[in-house]
């Protein structure tokens, strides 16, 4: 008679994760299922969730090491494709998917945060019209946040200078794209902000895709922007280009060029109405003179 071999549980276990790790078609594997269970561990930042579909579940497990560059928000009920490799925790005896990547299935993950994080700032009221700044009729300095090497910033100097040169300009140079943009652009507002000495704010770049243009939809550049007491005009991509910026912006001009136009007049129409309200004032006064001439030579006439 053989001799038995016995395992212990800690032993089978880790035989069975062995056997997961060995098996290539278990590593690095994509699988789309409805997420249930959803909870977020608050001190360690972990997630845990269930992948189901109509006959099965799965265990997830999204560590918060890889899930800190997560676009959007997951719930229950949405349904997802996870990036990962399934292996065994021996703790509880249950296989499960250790997650690197989570997409929503059919929407992209940027357009999905996007519209959550409009709709979150929305019914907190961000973009009320009653919080909306006017913006001067004619500013004498004019702050501007944007690339310095950037096509925005000419075409915005330029019609700036052709339309009213005396208009002072203080340029806070950032980055408008990539990880490092979100928190230069909100120094920069809370710099020119602090000043007290500006009429408006103007922050802008060209057009991008929603990627490139991301850092306007940053929730705390957005909230910077709801907070100053300087107007801010936004001016972030093409006209068919809509940032989260946009929306708590005091105003939204479609291109840098229409930010330069929306904020001062044309200087020479601006000479043309001054001559045309000169002239109205010299007809208004001459015709009152006429009126009252009979009357002040009827005074002339009683003097002593």
């Amino acid at each position: 008679m053989s001799e038995r071999q016995i395992f212990t549980v800690t032993q089978l276990s880790l035989y069975l994760k062995s056997l997961f790790w060995q098996d290539s078609h278990l590593q690095n594997l994509w699988v789309s299922g409805e997420i249930s269970n959803f909870k977020c561990h608050k001190p360690s930042g972990h997630i845990y969730f269930t992948l189901k579909d109509d006959q099965s579940v799965l265990r997830s497990v999204f560590f918060k090491g890889k899930n800190a560059l997560l676009r959007f928000v997951p719930t229950d009920g949405m349904k997802v494709i996870a990036r990962g490799s399934i292996s065994l925790y021996e703790r509880s005896g249950y296989y499960q998917l250790y997650v690197e990547e989570l997409e929503p299935e059919g929407l992209g993950a940027l357009f999905l945060a996007y519209a959550q994080l409009k709709e979150k700032l929305a019914k907190e009221g961000l973009f009320d019209e009653q919080y909306k700044k006017s913006l001067p009729r004619l500013p004498k300095k004019v702050g501007l946040v944007t690339s310095p090497s950037g096509a925005a910033v000419k075409d915005f100097l330029t019609t700036l200078q052709r339309r009213f040169p005396c208009v002072q300009v203080l340029i806070h140079a950032v980055a408008v794209q990539g990880r490092e943009a979100p928190e230069q652009i909100c120094n920069a507002l809370i710099a020119l902000d602090a000043r007290g000495d500006l009429d408006v704010i103007v922050i802008t770049r060209g057009g991008g895709s929603l990627e490139e243009l991301w850092c306007f939809n940053d929730e705390a550049v957005t909230r910077v922007i709801y907070g100053m007491k300087t107007p801010v005009v936004s001016a972030v991509g093409h006209e068919t280009d809509y940032t989260i910026v946009d929306f708590v912006a005091d105003k939204r001009a479609s291109t840098p060029t229409a930010a330069a136009e929306l904020i001062v007049p044309e200087k020479s129409e601006l000479i043309r109405y001054l001559n045309m309200q000169e002239q109205l004032s010299n007809r208004i006064l001459s015709n009152h003179l006429q009126k009252k001439e009979p009357c002040l030579k009827n005074l002339f006439l009683q003097l002593p």
